[in-house]
C-alpha cells in the first residue's frame, strides 16, 4: 500500500490536523512554565537584598489541630525575621487546640489568638475566622499556612516577603507553593502529581499576568488590599473558596508576585485515606463555578484539548492507517517526553518526588476523576 497524500481519506486529514493543533498547544502549556521551573522571570525569585523586612502578621486557622500544632506552630517561632506575630484562630475546635494555642500565648509575646464563635451562623466559620484574625492583626503585610503545615526553612518569612519587592512594582498578592510531604503509597503519588501539576498550573499562569488562584497553605496579601475589595463578603455562601476565591477577584496582571525558591515552600500532612482525599478534592473543586469567567475558560483550555488529543489517537488507532498511526505514536512519544522533562525538572526543584511511566495514568485519569468530584455537591466547611 502507498502512502501519498492522496491514499488519506478527508477524516483522517481531519483528524490528524485536530491531532497536530492539540498537540502544539499542550506543548505550548508546558513549555511556558520552563520559566517557573527554573526559577520565574527575571526578578521573580530573586528579588531584591534583604534590606527591607516590614513586619508581617502569620495567621493559621486551626479546627482540631491541637495535635498539629504542637508538632508544626515551633517551626513558625523559629523563623529568622527581624518582627512578626503569629495569630492562631480556634474555629470551634473540640479537642485541646484551645489549651494548646494558650500554652503558646502565655510561653511566647509574639502568638495572639482569636477564636470563631460557637453556634457561628454562617456557612464558612474558616472565612469568619480569617476576617477576624486579619482585623485583629498589628501589621499590613498577611501570611497564611495551615496548622498542620511547616516551612522548608528558617527563612520562609523572608523568602515571601521578598515577592512584595518584585521588579519593583506594587505588589498585593504573593503566591507560595505548598507542598505535601512525602510518603511510599498509591494515593501519596496521586497527591504529589496533582500538587505539582497544579501548582505549576497556577503559579506559571501568575508569572504569565493571569492569576487566577493561590492556596492558603502559602499566600500571603497585603491587609490594605484584603478590605480595599470587600473581604469574604461577597463569598460567605461558599462552605470553600477562602483562597482562591480571593485571589481570584483582587489579582491583576500586575499586583502579584510568585515565589518558588526552595526556602519559601511549606510543607503539609497529605490525606491517607482514599475518602478524605476525595472530600478534599470534591470541596475545592466546589467554588469553581464562582470563578470570574476569563478563568473558567483559561481552566477549560487544557483539559479540553487533552481530551481532543487522546480522543483523536484513539480514533487514528481505530482507523489502523499505517502513516496516521505513525503521526500519533510520534506526537505522543514527544509530548511525554516533553511533560517529563518539564515535570521532574520542577519536582527536582521543589524536592518532590519524580514522575515516572505512571505520568500516563495520570494524565488519562485524573482528569476524569476531577470532572466526576465536580458533579458532586460540596458538604465540608473545610
Amino acid at each position: 500500500m502507498n502512502i501519498g497524500i492522496f491514499d488519506i481519506s478527508f477524516v483522517e486529514i481531519g483528524l490528524v490536523a485536530g491531532l497536530v493543533a492539540a498537540f502544539i498547544y499542550e506543548i505550548y502549556f508546558y513549555i511556558r512554565y520552563i520559566r517557573l521551573r527554573r526559577g520565574g522571570k527575571p526578578g521573580e525569585d530573586k528579588q531584591s537584598p534583604r534590606n527591607a523586612q516590614p513586619p508581617v502578621s502569620v495567621i493559621v486557622c486551626a479546627r482540631n489541630e491541637g495535635y498539629n500544632l504542637q508538632a508544626y506552630i515551633q517551626s513558625l517561632l523559629t523563623q529568622d525575621y527581624p518582627e512578626y506575630e503569629v495569630i492562631i484562630v480556634n474555629d470551634g475546635s473540640e479537642d485541646n487546640t484551645q489549651a494548646v494555642i494558650d500554652d503558646y500565648v502565655i510561653s511566647d509575646p509574639r502568638v495572639r489568638t482569636t477564636f470563631v464563635p460557637k453556634g457561628a451562623r454562617v456557612k464558612s466559620t474558616k472565612k469568619l475566622g480569617l476576617t477576624l484574625a486579619i482585623k485583629a492583626a498589628k501589621y499590613d503585610f498577611i501570611l497564611l499556612t495551615d496548622a498542620d503545615c511547616r516551612p522548608e526553612s528558617r527563612s520562609w518569612i523572608s523568602a515571601v516577603m521578598d515577592g512584595f519587592h518584585a521588579n519593583q512594582r506594587e505588589i498585593a498578592i504573593v503566591l507560595g507553593f505548598g507542598a505535601y510531604f512525602n510518603e511510599p503509597t498509591l494515593l501519596n503519588g496521586v497527591i504529589q502529581y496533582e500538587t505539582l501539576f497544579n501548582g505549576l498550573h497556577y503559579l506559571g499562569a501568575a508569572v504569565a499576568g493571569k492569576t487566577y488562584m493561590g492556596v492558603g497553605r502559602n499566600l500571603a496579601y497585603r491587609k490594605s488590599a484584603f478590605f480595599e475589595h470587600g473581604g469574604f463578603s461577597d463569598q460567605m455562601t461558599e462552605f470553600a473558596g477562602d483562597d482562591d476565591l480571593l485571589v481570584n477577584r483582587i489579582a491583576t496582571k500586575t499586583n502579584t508576585a510568585v515565589v518558588t525558591s526552595p526556602e519559601s515552600i511549606t510543607w503539609s500532612v497529605p490525606k491517607r485515606t482514599w475518602k478524605s482525599w476525595w472530600q478534599q478534592k470534591r470541596r475545592h473543586l466546589s467554588v469553581s463555578h464562582a470563578y470570574r469567567p476569563a478563568t473558567k475558560r483559561h481552566l477549560l483550555r487544557e483539559p479540553l484539548a487533552r481530551a481532543l488529543f487522546y480522543g483523536i489517537i484513539i480514533a487514528l488507532f481505530v482507523l489502523g492507517e499505517p502513516l496516521s498511526l505513525c503521526v500519533a505514536f510520534g506526537l505522543l512519544i514527544v509530548r511525554l517526553l516533553v511533560q517529563c522533562n518539564i515535570l521532574n525538572s520542577a519536582a527536582k526543584r521543589l524536592g518532590l518526588p519524580a514522575i515516572g511511566l505512571e505520568l500516563l495514568w495520570y494524565d488519562i485519569c485524573l482528569p476524569v476523576v476531577t470532572l466526576v468530584a465536580m458533579c458532586g455537591k460540596k458538604r465540608s466547611k473545610w
